[in-house]
């Protein structure tokens, strides 16, 4: 059966571009006879607030949009996020990086591929990791490519049906992803790949600026024998400027259009949906 899901972070209120997420998913599990999930991806303690999990839920229905209960909450199952990230570790997948951002950029702007290249490291001697430790110093989890890359005798046999077509995995435009660190136990690719396996999930219905996620989530499927699902990337919708509507530009939320009075349908209607 198809499954897809709409899976939003509570760090803000939702805008037009997650309202054509939404809706972009709902209609196609609709025309399938399928199911359409909700998820509340919370993993970000130090940014997430309880009112905007309230208004997902007030803005989505105004939408004229229905989904299965319970709800999944992933800050409610955290144990399933834990338990793959420590499998990982076991397996000496995973290293402690100490790298500040600052760091990190240095590193990264002096890279042979130049200022955009992903960042590739691995683990400390362990007298030096044990130092660090001792001394407190804060430090991500990252997910050691090379590690990852011995382990499966290389990504060649990686891919995934994305937009129609089927896509050669490369992991390494990623980088050594964060999976885990001090404010968020568990990371976006982390989480989302976990629950996306539980949930059974067939088909990722998102917007075109996550096609690069699918590349570390394929890996991530593999390290944890996980199915891969079916990626789908729609258009995204920008805003007077040209650019894609984003919650840190404060684009204007559909909280705000609903209590200025406008309608649902014309929401609809303005983004395709009569």
């Amino acid at each position: 059966m198809f499954v897809t899901r709409f899976a939003p972070s509570p760090t803000g209120y939702l805008h037009r571009g997650h309202a054509f997420s939404a809706l972009t998913a709902h209609a196609a599990a609709r025309a399938a006879d399928g199911r359409f999930l909700l998820r509340i991806e919370d993993t970000d303690a130090t940014r997430c607030r309880p009112e905007f999990e309230a208004a997902i839920f007030e803005d989505l229905a105004w939408l004229g949009l229905s989904w299965e209960s319970p709800v999944r909450r992933q800050s409610d199952h955290l144990a399933d996020h834990e338990a793959a990230l420590a499998r990982l570790e076991a397996e000496g997948l995973l290293y402690r990086c100490f790298r500040t951002r600052a760091e990190l950029a240095e590193e990264i702007a002096g890279a042979p591929h130049g200022p955009m290249a992903a960042f590739r490291g691995g683990p400390l001697s362990p007298d030096e990791e044990a130092r660090r430790l001792a001394a407190g110093e804060p430090f991500a989890w990252r997910l050691w490519l090379d590690a990852a890359e011995r382990r499966l005798g290389g990504f060649g046999g990686l891919s995934f049906e994305a937009d129609g077509r089927i896509v050669q995995a490369r992991p390494e435009i990623g980088g050594d992803v964060v999976l885990a660190r001090k404010d968020v136990p568990v990371a976006y690719h982390l989480a989302a790949t976990v629950d996306d396996a539980i949930q059974g999930i067939t088909h990722v219905i998102r917007g075109e600026d996550l096609i690069e996620a699918a590349h570390v989530q394929r890996l991530l499927q593999a390290l944890l024998g996980l199915p891969t699902p079916v990626y789908r990337h729609h258009r995204l919708i920008l805003g007077p400027d040209g650019r894609r509507l984003a919650k840190r530009d404060r684009s204007e939320t559909l909280h705000s259009l609903r209590e200025r009075g406008m309608s649902a349908q014309n929401v609809r209607k303005d983004l395709g949906f009569d």
